[in-house]
């Protein structure tokens, strides 16, 4: 009994002194366990709800009350990572001893990366998204009635430019087409357009399907871009094609052929194209005598390959054409014949890759061949030029709130030409234009609702041996949900073209200063625009012959202005099946330049200028069917039977063009178009005699399209892997 009493005891010893431990233990464990405490504010001082807090690699955290406040507590000791985290607002971090972590503020910034934060957009036009660029798909420049398949025409129902019907290129904001300068991949295209005769219009060279987007800027861009005094077109090629395909068409002026391959991380991508306007121009005669109606071949490729840290881009196209034409003039009976072969080269390479997370690395050339022989009434031209451009740039990128662009990039251009006249001896001209320049620019992201960019380019005329500075900056202030207001200004410098370089060099570079007011207020699939500017030029070229010539006296004393409104609406929601938009431009402007007596509203500009465009989808039809209306103000004129300069106008332009596309199956596509549907003698300008008659008038003609209607009829065939896709993007 005593035995059983004593180990009991023992027991009972053993036990105590084992709970003692575990209280030891745990209050050793308690007294271990630090606590972590705050409270997460957001910019105004406001709590936020909700917000994960927690340590980085544990499982130690916990979440904010209504009041902000957070509070756990873990055994970690020594320096750890506090990760303090919530939705729309910048992950934030902490990098500290645990026992420093009591009480704090913390205070989180909006995430800027947000899609609701503020774009900065005046300038640059955007339509349809809330993007920092301007977009035009491919979709929307083959869908278009009035564009023919031509991004350039597409672009010409967007606010901002300028109905010029006889000549096809882009005129923007009182600038003249030569003003817009056209980039593929972030280099330049020295020689953008097809050649066409007079008073016919031209088109781009280059096939939409081969890029994934455009972007069209009409002022106030980016230090990036240079030697372009009113606006900057950019195509950017399609970085990695889906599937492979190839597309086939077949068309009442000729016919395409195009193929996408894929293997690895390569792709190509080539296109090929034949236009004849003969069995055309035999069905609708026009109203020139045609020897040789146009004819034009052209080829491009696309090569990409697909790096760990970046893409390889070469990008080639090659195109001739040729024709022969008597065009009617007032003052030569028999007309004037013009005869012209074309050959064009372009060579495109092109290298965008991460060195490490924040640096970016961009490098790129081009080069550029083209020949024109002309034949105009027995004298004969022939002249070539040869362009180089090269781009270096890297971005660096500090935090979601800063990012820097610099760079560096060099012109090149060489230009020569030969002149023969039966009656006097052969003349030769040409130049070198070779251009330095250097560029930086920052973006800079205050909160979600304001932002800056500024920039600065520097650019070295060899040629004129003049260094000209250009100051960029851009501001955006989010003024609601969907709403913002944006100013920019911005300084731009160009050399003259080629017909004036040819013959003088001693000149200065032009230059002009943009000023831009914009709001755009974007919601679910429509948008509305309105932007305002005004544009201040100098150093425009004058000279004191009718047209350039070698015996011309030339000077860089010319000004100009242009100032106007620019409004847009696009609506692709509220009504089913149903996309259009609408485009108004108001454009004052005067120029004193070329041999302009005194300074007047240039030919070129209309006052006001409005578009129309919709598209309709029929799904019992598998159709889709559109409509684009385009009306442009009279433009200037010189009448000499009064007086004055440019002292008349034209009567306005009109015309509506509709289209059909309808879906014989998944892939194949009949299309149909019709250019000025209802016929509308439309008028240019007048061309007048160079002497009066007998009652000391003088005479004049009409300059009237060659045709007033265009008819189009295609045959489109999509041969592709998923079996699901055609050219027109499923419509």
């Amino acid at each position: 009994m005593h035995f059983c009493t004593v180990k009991q005891n023992k027991r009972m010893n053993s036990m105590k002194r084992l709970v003692s431990l575990l209280i030891i233990l745990i209050t050793i464990n308690a007294f271990a366990q630090t606590t972590i405490s705050g409270k997460v504010l957001d910019a105004k001082r406001q709590p936020i709800e909700g917000a994960n807090v927690y340590l980085e690699g544990t499982y130690d955290g916990g979440t904010t009350n209504e009041k902000g406040e957070f509070l756990f507590k873990t055994e970690e000791t020594q320096t750890q990572t506090l990760i303090i985290s919530f939705v729309s607002f910048e992950t934030e971090q902490i990098h500290s001893d645990v026992s420093t972590l009591q009480n704090i503020n913390i205070t989180l910034r909006e995430d800027i990366n947000a899609l609701d934060t503020v774009v900065l957009s005046a300038g640059t036009f955007a339509a349809g998204d809330n993007s920092k660029i301007s977009v035009l798909k491919p979709l929307d420049v083959v869908t278009t009635a009035s564009a023919l398949g031509d991004f350039v025409g597409a672009l010409q129902t967007l606010p901002g430019t300028t109905t010029v019907s006889e000549d096809g290129r882009l005129f923007v904001r009182g600038g003249e087409a030569e003003e817009t300068q056209i980039f593929i991949d972030g280099i330049r295209v020295f020689t953008p357009y097809t050649p066409s005769p007079n008073n016919s219009p031209t088109r781009g060279r280059y096939s939409p399907f081969l890029f994934d987007g455009i972007t069209f800027s009409t002022g106030g861009y980016s230090a990036e871009y240079g030697q372009a005094l009113s606006s900057v077109l950019l195509l950017n090629t399609i970085d990695v094609p889906d599937q492979e395909k190839t597309d086939i068409g077949i068309m009442s002026v000729g016919a395409t052929l195009g193929n996408t391959q894929i293997w690895d991380k390569n792709s190509l991508s080539v296109n090929a194209s034949y236009i004849n306007l003969a069995p055309y121009n035999a069905i609708f005669n026009d109203r020139n005598e045609w020897k040789k109606p146009y004819e034009g071949a052209s080829g491009e490729a696309v090569f990409r390959h697909k790096t760990d840290q970046g893409i390889y881009k070469l990008y080639s196209a090659f195109d001739a054409s040729r024709f022969d034409v008597i065009q009617e003039d007032i003052n030569v009976t028999e007309g004037v014949r013009f005869k012209l072969n074309n050959s064009n080269l372009y060579f495109n390479g092109s290298y965008t890759g991460e060195l490490n997370d924040v640096w970016q690395l961009f490098g790129g050339l081009s080069y550029t061949y083209a020949n024109n022989n002309i034949d105009i009434i027995g004298n004969t031209i022939s002249n070539n030029e040869n362009s180089i451009h090269a781009k270096f740039k890297l971005k660096r990128r500090f935090n979601s709130r800063l990012k820097l662009n610099f760079g560096v990039e060099y012109f090149a251009t060489q230009f020569n030409e030969d002149f023969v006249e039966p009656t006097i001896a052969p003349l030769n001209y040409g130049f070198n234009n070779n251009i330095a320049a250097a560029f930086t620019e920052a973006d800079v992201f205050f909160s979600k609702k304001l932002a800056l960019k500024a920039g600065l380019r520097l650019e070295y005329s060899e040629l004129f041996k003049e260094t000209t500075v250009s100051p960029r900056v851009s501001l955006a202030y989010k003024t609601s949900a969907k709403g913002q207001l944006s100013l920019a200004y911005g300084g731009f410098y160009q050399n003259p073209n080629s017909d004036i370089l040819k013959f003088n060099q001693a000149l200065k570079a032009q230059n002009t200063q943009h000023y831009i007011l914009n709001y755009q207020l974007n919601t679910d699939g429509k948008i509305f625009r309105a932007e305002a500017y005004y544009k201040d030029y100098n150093n425009l070229v004058k000279y004191d012959t009718s047209f350039t010539q070698f015996d011309s006296n030339y000077n860089s004393n010319g000004s100009a202005f242009a100032k106007g409104i620019d409004l847009f609406w696009r609506d692709s929601k509220s009504i089913k099946n149903i996309d259009y938009w609408l485009s108004y431009s108001y454009l004052d402007t005067e120029r004193d330049y070329r041999n302009y007596p005194v300074a007047a509203q240039p030919n070129f500009a209309n006052t006001h200028n409005l578009s129309v465009v919709g598209k309709y989808w029929i799904d019992q039809w598998k159709s889709q069917v559109g409509l684009s209306y385009t009306y442009a103000s009279g433009r200037t004129y010189t009448d000499p039977n009064q007086t004055g300069f440019l002292n008349a106008k034209t009567k306005s332009f009109n015309s509506l063009s509709v289209n059909w596309a309808y879906l014989l199956s998944q892939q194949k596509i009949l299309y149909f178009s019709v250019n000025n549907v209802l016929g509308i003698k439309n008028i240019n300008g007048y061309q007048y005699a160079n002497t009066p008659d007998l009652n000391n008038n003088f005479s004049r003609r009409a300059l009237r399209p060659a045709l007033d209607q265009f008819f189009f009829v295609g045959f489109f065939w999509t041969i592709s892997e998923k079996g699901t896709d055609n050219q027109l993007d499923n419509l």
